[in-house]
Protein backbone atom coordinates (compact mmCIF):
# COMPACT_ATOMS: atom_id res chain seq x y z
CA UNK A 1 0.00 0.00 0.00
CA UNK A 2 2.50 2.55 0.75
CA UNK A 3 4.95 1.90 -2.07
CA UNK A 4 1.83 2.12 -4.35
CA UNK A 5 1.33 5.51 -2.73
CA UNK A 6 4.97 6.36 -3.06
CA UNK A 7 4.70 5.88 -6.61
CA UNK A 8 1.80 7.38 -7.52
CA UNK A 9 2.44 10.49 -5.73
CA UNK A 10 5.97 10.58 -7.61
CA UNK A 11 4.41 10.37 -10.71
CA UNK A 12 1.80 13.10 -9.92
CA UNK A 13 4.70 15.34 -8.74
CA UNK A 14 6.96 15.04 -11.27
CA UNK A 15 4.09 15.66 -13.95
CA UNK A 16 3.77 18.75 -12.23
CA UNK A 17 7.37 18.98 -12.20
CA UNK A 18 7.48 19.37 -15.65
CA UNK A 19 4.72 21.47 -16.35
CA UNK A 20 6.51 23.90 -14.30
CA UNK A 21 9.46 23.51 -15.90
CA UNK A 22 7.94 24.40 -18.98
CA UNK A 23 6.49 27.72 -17.48
CA UNK A 24 9.46 28.59 -14.79
CA UNK A 25 10.02 32.30 -14.27
CA UNK A 26 13.28 31.03 -13.29
CA UNK A 27 15.83 27.78 -12.72
CA UNK A 28 18.74 26.72 -11.54
CA UNK A 29 20.77 23.03 -12.34
CA UNK A 30 23.86 22.34 -11.03
CA UNK A 31 26.12 19.31 -10.58
CA UNK A 32 28.39 18.71 -8.17
CA UNK A 33 31.08 16.81 -5.80
CA UNK A 34 31.99 16.39 -2.14
CA UNK A 35 34.22 14.52 -0.08
CA UNK A 36 34.55 13.74 3.31
CA UNK A 37 36.72 11.13 5.27
CA UNK A 38 34.21 10.84 8.28
CA UNK A 39 30.92 9.53 7.72
CA UNK A 40 29.37 7.57 9.47
CA UNK A 41 26.58 4.61 9.52
CA UNK A 42 24.52 2.69 12.20
CA UNK A 43 26.16 -0.34 13.80
CA UNK A 44 29.00 0.28 11.97
CA UNK A 45 32.00 2.27 14.29
CA UNK A 46 34.48 2.90 11.50
CA UNK A 47 35.08 6.50 9.96
CA UNK A 48 33.89 5.57 6.17
CA UNK A 49 35.46 7.80 3.45
CA UNK A 50 32.57 8.85 0.76
CA UNK A 51 32.91 10.28 -2.77
CA UNK A 52 29.35 12.11 -3.50
CA UNK A 53 28.06 12.93 -6.97
CA UNK A 54 24.60 14.67 -7.09
CA UNK A 55 22.50 16.79 -9.82
CA UNK A 56 19.99 19.32 -8.36
CA UNK A 57 17.22 21.76 -9.84
CA UNK A 58 15.93 24.56 -8.31
CA UNK A 59 13.06 26.33 -10.18
CA UNK A 60 9.97 28.76 -9.67
CA UNK A 61 6.32 29.73 -11.54
CA UNK A 62 3.64 31.82 -11.46
CA UNK A 63 2.62 29.63 -8.31
CA UNK A 64 4.92 28.37 -6.48
CA UNK A 65 8.11 26.45 -6.92
CA UNK A 66 10.23 22.89 -7.60
CA UNK A 67 13.26 21.51 -5.62
CA UNK A 68 14.75 18.13 -7.46
CA UNK A 69 18.51 16.20 -5.73
CA UNK A 70 19.57 12.97 -5.98
CA UNK A 71 22.71 12.02 -4.42
CA UNK A 72 24.88 9.43 -5.66
CA UNK A 73 27.16 8.50 -2.49
CA UNK A 74 30.21 6.14 -3.52
CA UNK A 75 31.62 4.35 0.10
CA UNK A 76 35.12 3.05 1.05
CA UNK A 77 35.46 -0.11 1.88
CA UNK A 78 34.64 0.47 5.37
CA UNK A 79 31.05 -0.07 4.65
CA UNK A 80 30.97 -2.70 2.95
CA UNK A 81 29.06 -3.49 -0.49
CA UNK A 82 26.82 -6.55 -0.33
CA UNK A 83 28.50 -7.69 -3.49
CA UNK A 84 30.59 -9.71 -0.72
CA UNK A 85 34.23 -8.15 -2.60
CA UNK A 86 36.50 -5.75 -0.69
CA UNK A 87 34.74 -2.69 -2.40
CA UNK A 88 32.54 0.17 -0.72
CA UNK A 89 28.58 0.27 -0.89
CA UNK A 90 26.50 2.32 -3.24
CA UNK A 91 23.28 4.34 -2.47
CA UNK A 92 21.26 6.77 -4.45
CA UNK A 93 19.32 9.25 -2.19
CA UNK A 94 15.97 11.74 -4.33
CA UNK A 95 14.12 14.30 -2.73
CA UNK A 96 11.75 16.42 -4.49
CA UNK A 97 9.57 19.10 -2.38
CA UNK A 98 6.73 21.05 -4.57
CA UNK A 99 5.94 24.24 -2.49
CA UNK A 100 2.99 25.58 -3.84
CA UNK A 101 2.63 29.66 -2.70
CA UNK A 102 -0.51 30.13 -1.16
CA UNK A 103 -1.05 34.04 -1.38
CA UNK A 104 0.12 34.01 -4.73
CA UNK A 105 -2.73 31.33 -5.58
CA UNK A 106 -5.37 32.99 -3.67
CA UNK A 107 -4.68 36.91 -4.44
CA UNK A 108 -4.01 37.35 -1.14
CA UNK A 109 -1.21 38.48 1.11
CA UNK A 110 -0.44 36.71 3.80
CA UNK A 111 2.64 38.29 4.62
CA UNK A 112 3.15 38.94 8.75
CA UNK A 113 6.16 39.52 10.85
CA UNK A 114 9.08 38.39 9.59
CA UNK A 115 7.60 36.23 6.78
CA UNK A 116 6.92 37.52 3.76
CA UNK A 117 4.85 34.54 2.43
CA UNK A 118 2.79 31.14 3.64
CA UNK A 119 2.93 27.52 1.37
CA UNK A 120 1.57 24.26 1.14
CA UNK A 121 4.70 21.56 0.72
CA UNK A 122 4.38 18.24 -0.98
CA UNK A 123 7.03 15.80 -1.73
CA UNK A 124 9.04 12.54 -1.36
CA UNK A 125 12.23 10.89 -0.20
CA UNK A 126 13.48 7.22 -2.00
CA UNK A 127 16.83 5.95 -1.69
CA UNK A 128 18.56 2.41 -2.36
CA UNK A 129 21.49 1.10 -1.41
CA UNK A 130 24.01 -1.64 -1.62
CA UNK A 131 25.28 -2.37 1.76
CA UNK A 132 25.76 -5.67 3.28
CA UNK A 133 24.08 -5.36 6.39
CA UNK A 134 21.13 -3.55 5.46
CA UNK A 135 20.02 -2.41 1.52
CA UNK A 136 17.47 -0.19 2.36
CA UNK A 137 14.57 0.65 0.21
CA UNK A 138 13.65 3.79 1.84
CA UNK A 139 9.93 5.19 0.76
CA UNK A 140 8.56 8.19 2.02
CA UNK A 141 6.21 10.69 1.50
CA UNK A 142 5.83 13.95 3.05
CA UNK A 143 3.38 17.34 3.12
CA UNK A 144 2.45 19.84 5.46
CA UNK A 145 3.14 24.38 5.35
CA UNK A 146 5.77 26.34 4.75
CA UNK A 147 6.89 29.44 5.99
CA UNK A 148 8.79 31.95 3.52
CA UNK A 149 11.03 34.02 5.50
CA UNK A 150 12.05 37.74 4.26
CA UNK A 151 15.68 37.50 4.19
CA UNK A 152 18.23 37.98 1.59
CA UNK A 153 17.82 34.87 -0.78
CA UNK A 154 15.39 32.49 0.93
CA UNK A 155 15.00 30.51 4.02
CA UNK A 156 12.08 28.05 4.10
CA UNK A 157 10.74 26.94 7.44
CA UNK A 158 8.28 23.98 7.23
CA UNK A 159 6.28 21.71 9.41
CA UNK A 160 5.65 18.19 7.81
CA UNK A 161 4.08 14.83 8.10
CA UNK A 162 5.85 12.19 7.00
CA UNK A 163 4.68 8.68 5.73
CA UNK A 164 7.77 6.17 5.80
CA UNK A 165 8.76 2.83 4.83
CA UNK A 166 11.45 0.08 3.99
CA UNK A 167 11.95 -3.12 2.73
CA UNK A 168 15.57 -3.97 3.46
CA UNK A 169 17.33 -7.09 3.21
CA UNK A 170 20.47 -8.43 5.66
CA UNK A 171 23.03 -10.21 2.92
CA UNK A 172 24.63 -11.70 5.74
CA UNK A 173 21.96 -13.48 7.19
CA UNK A 174 19.61 -13.81 3.58
CA UNK A 175 16.42 -12.37 5.54
CA UNK A 176 14.22 -10.19 3.47
CA UNK A 177 12.02 -7.82 5.41
CA UNK A 178 8.65 -6.91 3.76
CA UNK A 179 7.78 -3.55 3.76
CA UNK A 180 7.45 -1.91 7.03
CA UNK A 181 5.51 1.21 7.77
CA UNK A 182 6.83 3.19 10.32
CA UNK A 183 4.31 5.13 12.49
CA UNK A 184 3.32 8.52 11.06
CA UNK A 185 5.86 11.17 12.34
CA UNK A 186 6.21 14.73 12.33
CA UNK A 187 9.60 16.87 10.93
CA UNK A 188 10.64 20.67 11.46
CA UNK A 189 12.90 21.40 8.72
CA UNK A 190 14.12 24.34 7.54
CA UNK A 191 15.98 24.99 4.28
CA UNK A 192 18.55 27.90 3.44
CA UNK A 193 20.74 29.98 0.84
CA UNK A 194 21.40 33.43 2.16
CA UNK A 195 24.18 35.41 0.18
CA UNK A 196 26.89 38.07 1.74
CA UNK A 197 29.91 38.92 1.28
CA UNK A 198 33.52 40.04 3.24
CA UNK A 199 35.06 41.51 0.02
CA UNK A 200 34.86 38.31 -2.35
CA UNK A 201 31.06 37.11 -2.93
CA UNK A 202 30.02 34.43 -0.28
CA UNK A 203 26.61 32.23 0.40
CA UNK A 204 25.82 30.95 3.54
CA UNK A 205 23.59 27.37 2.27
CA UNK A 206 22.18 24.20 4.06
CA UNK A 207 18.72 22.53 6.07
CA UNK A 208 18.59 21.59 9.19
CA UNK A 209 16.03 18.76 10.36
CA UNK A 210 14.26 17.98 13.28
CA UNK A 211 12.53 14.46 13.48
CA UNK A 212 10.01 13.26 16.33
CA UNK A 213 10.25 9.08 16.82
CA UNK A 214 8.38 7.30 13.95
CA UNK A 215 7.57 4.25 16.70
CA UNK A 216 9.27 0.43 16.40
CA UNK A 217 11.53 -0.72 13.47
CA UNK A 218 10.73 -3.24 11.61
CA UNK A 219 12.82 -5.27 13.93
CA UNK A 220 10.87 -4.18 16.92
CA UNK A 221 13.32 -2.14 18.71
CA UNK A 222 12.49 1.79 19.88
CA UNK A 223 13.26 4.70 17.01
CA UNK A 224 14.94 8.25 18.60
CA UNK A 225 14.84 11.96 17.42
CA UNK A 226 16.96 12.80 14.85
CA UNK A 227 19.38 15.52 14.31
CA UNK A 228 20.20 16.11 10.74
CA UNK A 229 22.04 19.06 10.60
CA UNK A 230 24.02 20.18 6.91
CA UNK A 231 25.20 23.75 6.65
CA UNK A 232 28.38 24.95 3.81
CA UNK A 233 29.77 28.01 3.38
CA UNK A 234 30.30 28.70 -0.65
CA UNK A 235 32.49 31.08 -2.39
CA UNK A 236 31.25 32.05 -6.12
CA UNK A 237 34.71 31.57 -8.16
CA UNK A 238 33.24 32.04 -11.19
CA UNK A 239 34.46 35.69 -11.64
CA UNK A 240 38.44 34.11 -11.57
CA UNK A 241 37.86 31.74 -14.26
CA UNK A 242 35.70 34.29 -16.55
CA UNK A 243 32.36 32.76 -15.82
CA UNK A 244 28.72 34.34 -15.41
CA UNK A 245 28.16 35.07 -11.88
CA UNK A 246 27.18 32.03 -9.33
CA UNK A 247 28.21 29.50 -12.37
CA UNK A 248 31.13 27.95 -9.90
CA UNK A 249 31.32 27.69 -6.58
CA UNK A 250 34.00 26.26 -4.40
CA UNK A 251 33.05 25.63 -0.71
CA UNK A 252 33.50 23.74 2.87
CA UNK A 253 30.46 21.90 4.80
CA UNK A 254 29.65 19.75 7.27
CA UNK A 255 27.20 17.60 8.74
CA UNK A 256 25.99 16.72 12.27
CA UNK A 257 23.29 13.90 11.91
CA UNK A 258 22.33 12.10 15.46
CA UNK A 259 20.69 9.39 15.94
CA UNK A 260 20.80 8.87 12.25
CA UNK A 261 17.58 7.33 10.28
CA UNK A 262 16.10 6.72 13.58
CA UNK A 263 18.67 4.64 15.04
CA UNK A 264 19.44 5.39 18.94
CA UNK A 265 22.95 5.95 19.15
CA UNK A 266 23.26 4.45 22.86
CA UNK A 267 26.09 1.77 22.51
CA UNK A 268 25.97 2.75 18.81
CA UNK A 269 28.73 5.49 18.28
CA UNK A 270 27.92 5.00 14.44
CA UNK A 271 24.26 6.48 14.49
CA UNK A 272 25.95 9.63 15.15
CA UNK A 273 27.95 11.56 12.57
CA UNK A 274 30.04 14.54 12.33
CA UNK A 275 31.23 15.14 9.01
CA UNK A 276 33.82 17.84 7.87
CA UNK A 277 33.84 17.73 3.49
CA UNK A 278 34.49 20.09 0.86
CA UNK A 279 32.47 21.01 -1.67
CA UNK A 280 32.18 22.03 -5.20
CA UNK A 281 29.58 23.08 -7.89
CA UNK A 282 28.50 23.86 -11.51
CA UNK A 283 25.86 25.71 -12.40
CA UNK A 284 24.43 25.87 -16.23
Amino acid sequence: MMSQLVTRTAAVLLASCACAAQAADWSDTSIGYRYGTRFAEPFNNSDITKNIVNLNHVSGYKYGKNFFNVDFLMSSDDDPSSAGAASGAHEAYVVYRHTLDLGKVSGANLAFGPVRGVGATLGFDYNSKTDAGYNSKKRMVVAGPTLMMDVPGFLDVSLLALWESNAPFNTYTNVATPRYRYDTHAMLTAAWGIPFSIGIPLSFEGYANFIAKKGKDEFGGDTARETNIDMQIMYDASAVVGAAKNTFKIGVEYQYWKNKFGNSDKNNPGATARTPMVRAEYHF
